[in-house]
């Protein structure tokens, strides 16, 4: 299927350097807010990419659920393919896709547990069947079919009915320290704009623009 024709300008608006914020975070901010009150349909939704031990990538959506100045925080099931491959290699790849916006924030960098408290305040703030999916699913792991799923849930379900559900060994969070951060807005004729924060050698984020 030649999809060469598939195509539209980006015309959204540009970024100049005296735009952006000194630190990226508050920049990232600043775009999270724009990206959440412009109806972008799960503004928290970013691809995260992990490695293996062959060298070999794979990427997956998974929901922020929180940001400050010491990184990016998302929680899953620790015994997930990105939970193994994030304990083999730390180095981990962020990307939120706001196609409404012409925008993409890319974030690299280093992958840390977040503590037991907080793992477990975050998984008792989920809806409870949210919490029984936790509990039931053996992530990344085959299943023979849907229905297995089902029934494990039901089975969950009826044994924890009443009084709060006790956090599962197998969840955890990550916590993203940023050593790049990188923000892209599309503009006309594909000349993008894209500013690099890095910090190489100072704790002062150091911005270049990059070509498109």
């Amino acid at each position: 299927m030649d999809l060469g024709e598939l195509r539209r300008e980006y015309t959204y608006g540009g970024v100049s350097k005296s735009d952006l914020d000194a630190d990226p975070v508050r920049q990232f901010t600043q775009w999270f807010d724009i990206a959440k009150n412009s109806g972008v349909r799960d503004p928290s939704a970013m691809v995260v990419a992990t490695v293996n031990s062959d060298g070999r990538p794979s990427q997956r959506t998974v929901l922020l659920k929180y940001f400050d100045d010491t990184g990016f925080v998302f929680f899953t099931n620790t015994g997930s393919t990105k939970a193994q491959e994030i304990a083999g290699n730390a180095q981990v790849s962020l990307l939120f896709p706001w196609y409404e916006l012409d925008r993409q924030i890319i974030i690299r960098g280093d992958a840390e547990k977040v503590s037991a408290v907080d793992a477990a305040t975050y998984f008792l703030s989920r809806p409870k069947d949210s919490q029984i999916a936790a509990w039931i699913s053996e992530q990344s792991r085959p299943v023979v079919s849907r229905k297995i799923l089902a029934a494990k849930f039901s089975e969950m379900k009826n044994k924890l009915a009443s009084g709060e559900m006790p956090v599962p060994s197998s969840w955890g969070g990550y916590r993203i320290k940023p050593v790049t951060m990188e923000f892209w807005q599309g503009r006309e004729s594909r000349l993008h704009d894209r500013f690099l924060y890095s910090q190489p050698t100072t704790s002062k984020w150091s911005i270049e623009r990059l070509e498109p």
